[in-house]
This record gives C-alpha cells, structure tokens and sequence, in this order.
C-alpha cells in the first residue's frame, strides 16, 4: 500500500531513499551543478524531522564496475551542507549492515554508487564481443539471479522505502522498481517525484486548453512518440530545431546541410497529415537562420526554411517565426516545452530558444501553467535564468521523455501498484 510522506510515522524507522546524484562533477570533482542534490533535500529534511534516520542511495554516472571517478565519495561533503548535518559514508552500499546498524534517529548515511555492481541495472558486464546469443542468454540469467540477493540486502538495511528519483523512474533497475516489493506497506514518494507526476499529469490529463507543445531537439527519431502522443492532447504543436528539417525536406523544401533524417520523411508526412485529421495546427519555422559552418564564428544569414542554399545549414529560429510562435505561445493556457529550437550552446544561434524561455515566463505570469521537460530545454532555461520563471522545470531527461510517450515508468508503478 502507497504511503504518503506527510502522514506517515519516520519516529525511530530507518528510511532507504533512492535519490537522483548523478551530478555533473569537473576533473577536480567539484560539483558543477547541485540541482538534482538540492531537489531532495525537502524529502530528505521531511524524514529526519519526523524523528527518524536516513539511507540514501543514488548512482553517478555509468561505471563498468569500481571506479573512483565515479565513486559518491567526492560528493559527501556537499550533500552534508546542504542537509545540515553530517553525512556518514558507506564505501560498499552491499557491506553496509555496521554503519546502518550504527545509525541514530537525526543521522544519515550515503551508500557507495549502486552502479559498482551490474545487479543494479540486472545487465551482464565483461561480455567478450564475440559472444553468443546463448552466453548471452546465460550470463544475463546469473545476473537477474543475484539481482534479488543485491536488492534483498537493500532493503534489509531500512523500515521504509522511498522512491525520490524521477531521473530514473523509467528504468526497471534494483533500486528504483524491485525493491519496492519488500514495503508492501511502507512505500512512498518523495516531494521531488510528487512534483514531476504532478507536473505530467497537469500536461497530459488535465491539461487547459488552449494547450500548446513545443517539441525541439536534434532528431525525429527521438522524439518520434512524443509527436505522435502529443497529437492526442494539444491544440498546437510547434516544431523547432534541427528536427524541423526532416519536416520541410519531406514537403519538398531545400534544407543545404541542415540536420535531417531522411529515413524518417514519410513519418515526418504522416504525423503532418493526423495533425491535419485531428484539427491540431503545427508550426514549423517558416524562416531560418543559416551559417555556412557549424560554427559560433560563421558567417549567418535569414533565409525561408524550405530555401536552404547549399554549402549552408540552419541554426536557429528566424525573427519573424519568433513572433508568430510568441502569439499561440500568449494564447494558450497549458505549454509543455521539450527541446531547445536552435543551436543555444552557441551564443549567435542561442536567440530563438531564449526567447521561447522568455516567452513561457510572460505566459506564466499570465496565468498559464508552463511545463519544461527534458535534458537540454531544462538545461537553457536553467542557464538563461528562467527556470524560477515558468510553472515546473523537471529534472529527468529519460523519464519525463517517456512519459510524453504516454509509457508506465516502473519506478511510478512499482509505489502505486
């Protein structure tokens, strides 16, 4: 049965607490970026002022095994300032029974990154390249196997469990979906995965219209399913970035080098043609800014999208899409944002998304609910100082990606089922 945070008991208990830490580190392993840490910290606060005492669990990066760059080590001493009191540390998370034994109510403890060991993501490592579909077979059959001892002793550590990691929900790994089966009666969310279903649920069930999405990106085939989902709930889509050629390509413009999947035109013609039969109205940029090179010094000019010359690709939003774009953006009620519509790495090609930033803060002082979801959108809203600005910033790329897919992420079922 799900628990919820602000009723339950934390008095005496041990909480294990799945957070999100995968936080950028330098080359002298300096935090470059505390968002994900300083977002669990009201679930981590919640459970010592209730009386009680804390695991906390989280992995870093994408290690092949024990990695001192990758060890959560380098992070202690930040997440001990942060949280206010001393963060004991455990360098084995699976040789952790001492230190949690150990632990007193107000106290906390971080266990070493669950990635050391293939049991979290329950896939095998060390695999010869020349592997057979059998060995394959057999070695991920040894490591579903001891999957269930690594997260059995997880959950011995703890008398409740919470899942605060939406940066991970849509993976079915030990920590964040199987070990919820051991607190059939003492599992929960944090405010952290509170928040992000929240944020999901205000786009996709009960969204006010009219309801707008601006998907952008790179590739088509990233965001294929989300367009596709989209069409089922938004009034308008606006198209942007460099997945926006695919889309003129395939209506016969000339794009020049411009980012394109040609392979994915006929599903660029097809979601065109639903959107058509649904009556949702898609925006795609009908000017670009082109540079002769991928390059923040190059030469640019604006020119019509489906006019691209050769030798040149397009980089950013042209102005006068801006302010086309600007007026549905004002007009709506609901704005989900996915996806930056230029190059924004590169300060001369930066001004479109920036300005959709800016437009999503004047539209949510105006009373709109405004959703930014997804790695780099996330990223230049936060750079560019609009991340206080709008409604709800998510914090997972993967997660709330799939969740405009309209999939089940396991680490929601597992608390709900």
């Amino acid at each position: 049965m799900q628990q919820n945070i602000d009723t339950y008991d934390f008095a005496g208990k041990k909480a294990i607490v799945r957070v999100d830490f995968n936080v950028p580190l330098n080359e002298n392993f300096e935090i470059t970026d505390d968002t994900r840490i300083r977002r669990a910290m009201p679930t981590l606060k919640k459970v010592l002022a209730g009386g009680g005492s804390l695991i906390i669990m989280s992995h870093l990066g994408r290690p092949k095994g024990v990695t001192d760059k990758y060890s959560l080590r380098h992070i202690v001493d930040h997440v001990s300032e942060c949280l206010g009191v001393p963060v004991k540390f455990a360098a084995d998370c699976q040789k952790a029974q001492a230190e949690v034994a150990a632990l007193k109510p107000g106290e906390a403890l971080l266990l070493e990154n669950l990635r050391f060991y293939a049991e979290e993501e329950g896939k095998p490592r060390g695999l010869a390249e020349d592997a057979t579909d059998e060995e394959k077979k057999a070695a991920k059959k040894v490591v579903k196997e001891s999957q269930k001892g690594f997260v059995k002793t997880l959950a011995s550590y703890a008398d409740c469990y919470i899942n605060d990691a939406f940066g991970t929900a849509h993976r079915a790994h030990g920590s964040t979906a199987l070990i919820a089966d051991y607190f059939p009666n003492d599992k929960m969310f944090g405010y952290l995965m509170e928040g992000e279903i929240k944020a999901i649920d205000n786009v996709l069930k009960n969204a006010r219209h009219p309801f707008t999405a601006i998907i952008g990106g790179a590739k088509v085939s990233s965001k294929l399913a989300v367009l596709e989902n989209m069409l089922e709930k938004v009034d308008n889509l606006i198209i942007g970035g460099g997945m926006s050629y695919t889309f003129v390509k395939a209506q016969g413009g000339t794009i020049g080098n411009s980012l394109h999947e040609d392979d994915l035109m006929p599903q660029a013609l097809e979601i065109l043609a639903k959107a058509k039969e649904k009556g949702v109205k898609i925006y795609l940029p009908g000017e670009t800014v082109i540079a002769d090179s991928f390059s923040n010094d190059a030469a640019s000019k604006v020119v019509p999208s489906a006019e691209i010359p050769d030798g040149w690709e397009g980089m950013d939003v042209g102005p006068d899409t801006l302010k086309a774009w600007k007026d549905v953006i004002l007009g709506s009620k609901t704005i989900l944002w996915n996806g930056p519509v230029g190059v924004f790495e590169m300060p001369n090609f930066a001004k479109g998304t920036l300005e959709i930033a800016e437009d999503l803060a004047e539209a949510t002082a105006q009373g709109a609910y405004t959703l930014v979801g997804g790695g780099d959108s996330v990223a230049a809203v936060t750079q560019m100082g609009y991340a206080e600005k709008v409604s709800y910033v998510s914090t997972g790329g993967g997660a709330m990606l799939e969740a405009l897919e309209g999939k089940d992420l396991p680490g929601i079922a597992a608390i709900r089922g």
